[in-house]
């Protein structure tokens, strides 16, 4: 039996969620089973639960991203939260920010097949991207790293007033405590915990949101921002 076998049909929950694109979902629940699998981007184990705690689980973050706005997707790695949310909102343009090369060529691969034309994949870092990279309204993140370090990585490629929204669990309230102090140096100004998906999800997706101040990344992010800035204004006169 392969892999792809043991993905079970999407719930009915998905076809409300993803509408039109819900056709676009199912391919992209069978890529993450076969190729996402077979690459080691997402775990065997993982399969049979692929749309409850991963598909479904992510695309509810859409509850709390504003219309119209630029998201990056930091350490997107087989696309969650990022490919869910693009399915969901067209009105959205996301970057995938992701590192590895093997995770990059995946996303560019189920962003050309699906026809995501709103997104856009880069590889790279946070910290390398920073200046290059337009800052964006909404950044957003899952699994990737404990609260603080994420936030230092997020945080600076926001715009003034902009936010982070990191999909957490039920770690969420400890991490937010512990990480108040260094959201504080990062220019945060409020910080909150959501619950998205209800009637959708069960347990529902827990967000923790991050709203930034006119300085994202505070004082030490801005210098860097402003240098990087200056650099590609003068490669661009050469």
């Amino acid at each position: 039996m392969t892999e792809a076998a043991e993905l079970p049909p999407a719930p009915e929950q998905a076809r409300e969620v993803f509408g039109d694109r819900f056709a676009d979902a199912v391919r992209y629940a069978e890529l993450l089973a076969e190729a996402g699998v077979q690459r080691g981007l997402i775990g065997p184990r993982e399969v049979p639960r692929l749309w409850e705690r991963h598909i479904l689980n992510c695309a509810v973050l859409s509850e709390a991203v504003p219309e119209g706005v630029t998201v990056c997707d930091v350490g997107s790695g087989a696309g969650l939260p990022g490919i869910p949310l693009a399915l969901v909102r067209d009105d959205l343009n996301i970057t995938l920010l992701e590192p590895l090369l093997r995770r990059t060529n995946f996303l560019t691969e189920v962003v050309e097949l699906l026809g995501l034309d709103h997104v856009t994949v880069v590889r790279g870092r946070a910290e390398e991207v920073l200046g290059t990279l337009p800052p964006v309204h909404v950044v957003t993140a899952r699994a990737v790293a404990p609260l603080d370090r994420l936030a230092t990585w997020g945080i600076p490629l926001l715009r003034p007033y902009g936010e982070m929204l990191a999909l957490k669990g039920d770690t969420a309230e400890e991490e937010l405590k512990a990480a108040s102090t260094a959201l504080s140096k990062l220019g945060a100004v409020e910080t909150s915990i959501l619950h998205v998906g209800e009637g959708i999800v069960d347990p529902m997706s827990t967000v923790v949101r991050v709203e930034v101040g006119e300085s994202p990344g505070g004082v030490r992010f801005a210098a860097k921002r402003a240098k990087a800035a200056r650099t590609g204004r003068a490669r661009r006169r050469r």
